[in-house]
């Protein structure tokens, strides 16, 4: 099994960035494909990023393309999601994931993911 612990999340201004992290521990933890996702209120969880155990492949909603770049590094069991150009519609509560298989279409469901993180706030201020 893998524990995912998420960092990095506070305000932050519109325009300014913030470079969140996903620590992962367990069995086999570098070989996990991970993604992140994210909920704002009264909202539904939905897919930000992805990127495959290798780190060959990745993944971005449409929303986020060009912002937000994902990245890992598996010798550490670490996972990064760098923000840059944050608009307030990017507030929400950013989850880490890891998953048994990969693909970067298959990764950017939800369901498919076997381990979640507690998630950190990021809020960005207009």
């Amino acid at each position: 099994q893998v524990q995912l612990v998420e960092s990095g999340g506070g305000l932050v201004q519109a325009g300014g960035s913030l470079r969140l992290s996903c620590a992962a521990s367990g069995r086999t933890v570098s070989s996990a494909n991970m993604g992140w996702f994210r909920q704002a209120p009264g909202k539904e969880r939905e897919f930000v990023a992805a990127i495959t155990w290798s780190g060959g492949s990745t993944s971005y909603a449409d929303s986020v393309k060009g912002r937000f770049t994902i990245s890992r590094d598996n010798a550490k069991n670490t996972v990064y999601l760098q923000m840059n150009s944050l608009k307030p519609e990017d507030t929400a509560v950013y989850y880490c994931a890891a998953a048994r298989y990969g693909g970067t279409v298959y990764l950017r469901v939800g369901t498919r993911y076997d381990y979640w993180g507690q998630g950190t706030q990021v809020t960005v201020s207009s």
